[in-house]
């Protein structure tokens, strides 16, 4: 049997840190990102510093098609096994549109697609935030249903009426998108029990990655963050790379529908 896995945005940051931890963990792992040279030279670190073989693949995670050619290449190539979906955008990155599209749509089309795979052992990690436990956000029975139904066409329409005009801010959306990845994972976690399946997702908090010291240039708050977080620095990609490795292990084999914090304490020292 041919163990397949996943990474998604796996050119850098903590998508390539999971890659290097999936590496060895499966036979093949299939490495995505959206830009073609990047997701290459990752391809290529990785193959000389794991086990399995290393198959790039250049996809829009919120492309409908391209995400199920995705899932068509882990039939072909064997047993999905194990899936970190990093892939995502922030606030200073995209519109609101675009962040919901990405972040929150972009990982229901994810599991859509893998759903037929899914088999006794498979487990998914998929990435949300400690922004919505910043925010304290909490939806009402309106919200809730619709957030529950990212794939509907009406999606955005009806969640830019419930929220109003605010939903328009990119930090807003960003909060809200991952609020709806969190809840999405509890409900996915019922739906592919019964195949053996499992799922959680991960919340990061300040992590030193690009993408992290972008959105630290342009929000002065997030250094006032870090000054009072209890470990007493921003977090490394390896650190989350670590818990999402243990959350695919079959040594987590009774953790599914939860998210994981992992934030150096940062919101137990805010919201505490």
């Amino acid at each position: 049997m041919t163990t397949v896995g996943i990474v998604t945005g796996a050119g850098r940051g903590m998508g390539l840190a999971c890659a290097q931890r999936l590496s060895t963990m499966v036979d093949v792992l299939l490495v995505a990102d959206l830009d073609k040279d990047t997701i290459a030279t990752a391809a290529e670190t990785l193959t000389a510093s794991g086990t399995a073989t290393i198959e790039p693949v250049v996809v829009d995670i919120s492309d409908a098609e391209g995400v199920a050619g995705l899932a068509a290449r882990v039939a072909e190539l064997g047993t999905l096994r194990a899936v970190a979906h990093v892939a995502g955008i922030s606030p200073t990155m995209a519109d609101w549109r675009r962040i919901f599209t990405v972040d929150l749509i972009g990982t229901a089309l994810l599991a859509r697609e893998l759903r037929p795979l899914v088999t006794t052992g498979t487990a998914t990690v998929c990435f949300a935030s400690m922004a919505p436990i910043l925010a304290g956000l909490s939806a009402d029975e309106t919200v809730a249903a619709i957030l529950d139904d990212p794939l509907d066409e009406n999606f955005l329409d009806a969640l830019r009426e419930a929220l109003g005009p605010a939903i328009e801010d990119p930090g807003a959306a960003y909060s809200w998108a991952k609020y709806g990845v969190q809840r999405f994972v509890r409900r996915e976690a019922v739906r592919i029990g019964p195949s053996g399946g499992r799922i959680c997702s991960v919340s990061p908090g300040m992590i030193d990655t690009p993408q992290g010291r972008q959105e630290a240039q342009q929000h002065a708050s997030m250094e006032a963050l870090v000054a009072r977080t209890p470990v007493g620095r921003t977090g490394r990609p390896e650190e989350l790379a670590a818990v999402v490795a243990f959350a695919l292990s079959d040594e987590a084999s009774f953790l599914s529908g939860v998210d994981l914090l992992v934030d150096g304490g940062v919101c137990a020292a805010v919201r505490g």
